[in-house]
């Protein structure tokens, strides 16, 4: 089960939130290296509900990436479960994060399930949280 999700350069401006300050380079341009540590910065402030770790710290988020030709930040994550009841508002809440990004004009989110999440896949730091560790 899968979905994708593109926002456009006039939704990302249409949407409240805080914008990013970056530092700019190349004429205006942000950089690649840039956008990828604000896009992790920005997962680390997405919490799920129930659990008081952040999404990228639980190992939630798969994969980043930033594609410079048509300036589309792409994210692929998952959730701890696919019955997960909070996954409208998680998920909400890292579009909402990920547009807030000065540089990316598109931002793809995709929810996968594969692989499948487990606990091995959360930071040490989470799993000391938790009280795995």
């Amino acid at each position: 089960m899968e979905n994708t999700e593109s926002i456009s350069a006039e939704e990302q401006t249409n949407i409240p939130g805080e914008a990013q300050d970056v530092n700019s380079q190349n004429g205006g341009e942000v950089d690649e290296a840039t956008i990828l540590q604000k896009t992790i910065d920005n997962l680390k402030t997405v919490f799920d509900p129930e659990i008081p770790v952040d999404i990228y710290s639980l190992g939630l988020v798969y994969k980043i990436d930033y594609t410079k030709e048509d300036k589309t930040l792409h994210v692929d994550m998952t959730l701890t479960a696919p019955s997960c009841p909070a996954a409208d508002f998680i998920l909400e809440d890292v579009r909402q994060k990920l547009v807030s990004i000065k540089g990316p004009e598109k931002v793809d989110l995709r929810l996968v399930f594969e692989p499948e999440w487990n606990q091995d896949m959360m930071s040490e730091e989470a799993k000391l949280e938790l009280g795995f560790l």
